[in-house]
């Protein structure tokens, strides 16, 4: 049964290849793209709350993404069959594309969390910043897929539907847009001034209207299935992480009950704390939290919209109306497991460790391949040849920064602390540890 929400221009690739001798659909081949790579797979070993490897019952990055696919495929079901519509079962938000968006919305995380995020921006403020988002772009549209035959450049991306690319697009403002709004190197939510291309693509060649000017308010328009992951994804942030803080200790009925005192919210019988310390104390805090994700799921409807992009596709004509209730639930779990748990010493001691050793990684590689200069007046060989071949033939500093800082990003956990050792701890490695 062909899908009427969706149009040759929804589907269509930036190469214009199509995938009519294929027996999957467009969206279908970009979920399993993503699914098959080994960037999917380094998700395994790369922070969500707390370090991988810890404990095996933590949730990772690559735990957090499969969560959040089942969750937005799970709206995308709600939705269809809500007797309100305005959907139908020939007329609906593709789940295999929302599981595809939610698959990949994490894939350009760093190492150690949103601290090792943070520090990449900073050590990447004169070459144009780092950012999650931004490069989980960058890997679809430019790295993901390493290598190809002939005469095709060494790395061309995966060659995303623009329904798909559109998808993973949470900010739509350029590093340098925000920049001169502001007058100071943005923090986060922004793309790189070179992934421009890429957006005038996504937007179909129309600009943006006075409107929608860079920041929050542009970062507002999004496609119906971006926004499905963003609430599968705040859903799962504020009531998954919770389970893993209360497991872990960080949450304990004393912490909950001072910081409800602090901050004067109820946490009595009834009240979304309320319900969480009674949980605690009845050690049935997974039950609530499989219950509560149910109630997020259905809190979600449709509601028509009108902008410049809406005459051309269905993806800008809806958008997602969460129940302000659990919408203001959410945002109280989230501002408890922030303030309680990533604020804690314990979390922050790690977040440090983890900094400095993504700066110091930064600090040879850049001396070494960025600057190109000699460290104690030898040619360390510190990278694996192609990689090297690849920095060395980039254009200017800026391009060889960036793929520094490809190279950075995508270390897992464990790998980036190995590689750490091995460069700076002189009682470990050996000389037949390899680097690439």
């Amino acid at each position: 049964m062909r899908n009427r929400f969706y149009n040759a221009w929804d589907i269509e690739r930036q190469s214009g290849r199509t995938d009519e001798a294929d027996y999957r659909s467009p969206f279908q081949i970009d979920r399993d793209r993503v699914l098959h790579t080994p960037t999917f797979r380094r998700l395994q070993n790369k922070t969500q709350v707390f370090w991988s490897g810890e404990y095996d019952f933590y949730r990772t990055r690559l735990t957090h993404s499969l969560e959040v696919a089942q969750i937005g495929k799970a709206i995308c079901h709600w939705l269809e069959t809500r007797p309100d519509g305005p959907l139908e079962p020939d007329h609906t938000i593709d789940q295999d594309l929302v599981e595809a968006v939610c698959l990949s919305h994490d894939l350009g995380h760093p190492p150690f969390g949103h601290a090792g995020e943070r520090t990449l921006n900073f050590l990447m403020r004169g070459h144009g910043g780092f950012e999650g988002n931004a490069q989980t772009l960058r890997l679809l549209t430019d790295r993901i897929f390493s290598a190809r035959a002939g005469s095709e450049p060494a790395r061309v991306g995966m060659d995303p539907t623009r329904a798909f690319m559109d998808g993973v697009l949470k900010y739509k403002s350029l590093w340098t847009e925000l920049k001169a709004a502001t007058g100071t190197d943005p923090e986060h939510h922004f793309l790189y001034d070179e992934q421009h291309h890429h957006l005038d693509w996504a937007m179909g060649g129309n600009d943006f209207p006075l409107e929608l000017p860079p920041g929050s308010v542009r970062d507002g328009f999004k496609s119906i299935e971006c926004q499905v992951m963003d609430w599968a994804d705040d859903t799962a942030y504020s009531l998954n992480d919770l389970s893993d803080s209360v497991r872990a200790g960080f949450l304990t009925i004393s912490k909950i009950e001072a910081w409800a005192e602090t901050n004067g919210v109820e946490k009595g019988e009834g009240t979304p704390l309320g319900d969480l310390i009674r949980a605690i104390r009845r050690k049935r805090v997974d039950p609530l939290v499989g219950r509560r994700i149910g109630t997020y799921i259905q809190a979600t409807s449709l509601e028509s919209d009108v902008n410049f992009l809406s005459a051309l596709t269905n993806r800008y004509r809806y958008r997602l109306v969460i129940d302000p209730v659990v919408k203001a639930e959410s945002k109280l779990f989230k501002k408890l497991a922030f303030e309680v748990v990533f604020l804690s010493p314990q979390l922050k001691q790690l977040e440090h460790k983890g900094s400095r050793m993504l700066r110091q990684l930064w600090e040879v590689l850049g001396q070494r391949y960025v600057r190109g200069e000699t460290i104690d007046g030898q040619d360390f060989q510190l990278l694996a040849a192609d990689t090297v071949a690849e920095i060395t033939a980039a254009p200017d500093e800026n391009g060889r920064a960036r793929l520094v800082c490809d190279f950075l990003a995508g270390m897992t956990d464990g790998y980036a602390a190995r590689t750490y050792k091995r460069l700076f701890m002189p009682d470990f490695g050996s000389i037949g540890d390899l680097i690439g």
